[in-house]
């Protein structure tokens, strides 16, 4: 488990760091995730339930068990950036950008003066947050060798489910499209010693991640958990 201070300093030193992902829009769901240990804990503000007016306790929650709340945040867009940051987040994944020149404007949008263009403000920002931006689509992989070269640009995060939309392929690390852009895409981020981060949906798939060079690995969501979990209980109750 890190500490917010230390977190940052870890992602981009490549540690390999292990979270949850939350769209349950619940500081009590939030907190038992990071309780569990995980070192982040990501808020979906794109696809979970949770609004801008959720975040300030949902971070405080994941903070107080001792992890790090990191907003995914709606749009490749300063206001939705900024707000995530100016509310709790100690960092963003940032999805839809599609290619080097909008993760250089998502990149700005994420450091103040002089570095970007972030306003100044907020009762809970922090000082040095950190940028990641989502690889989803063949135009993402294609550019990423120039996005990761920008300053401002922390590492990638990967969506496997859209890249494989986007790729027109199966959603499998082996299949013959989608394992070798993955390929692609770990290769580039050791090239530039930036991380790769990546939703894993199990333990197996996600030190699979790992062993090909990703150091950012999601390996639950609530939502998920709760649905196996119950399932599972009560197929062995039936059973």
């Amino acid at each position: 488990m890190t500490t917010p201070a230390s977190f940052r300093t870890r992602l981009t030193a490549r540690e390999p760091l292990y979270g949850a992902w939350s769209v349950i829009p619940s500081l009590i769901s939030v907190r038992l995730l990071a309780a569990a240990g995980f070192d982040y804990v990501v808020i979906d503000l794109q696809h979970g339930g949770a609004t801008e007016t959720d975040l300030p306790a949902m971070t405080n929650a994941i903070r107080l068990a001792g992890s790090t709340p990191v907003g995914r945040v709606r749009h490749a867009h300063p206001a939705d950036i900024g707000r995530a940051l100016d509310l709790g987040c100690e960092g963003v994944i940032v999805p839809n950008v599609n290619s080097a020149a909008q993760a250089r404007e998502v990149a700005g949008a994420v450091s103040y003066p002089p570095a970007g263009y972030r306003s100044a403000g907020g009762v809970f920002a922090t000082t040095d947050p950190f940028c990641l931006v989502m690889v989803e689509s063949a135009e993402a992989v294609t550019d990423l060798p120039a996005t990761l070269d920008i300053d401002g640009v922390d590492g990638v995060y990967v969506g496997p489910r859209d890249l494989s939309f986007a790729l027109g392929c199966q959603l499998d690390p082996d299949d013959p499209v989608l394992g070798p852009a993955f390929a692609q895409i770990w290769a580039a981020c050791v090239a530039a010693g930036k991380p790769a981060g990546v939703h894993a949906t199990e333990a197996a798939l996600a030190r699979r991640y790992r062993e090909g060079g990703c150091t950012l690995l999601t390996t639950v969501a609530d939502a998920v958990a709760i649905t196996r979990d119950a399932t599972a209980q009560l197929n062995a109750l039936r059973a």
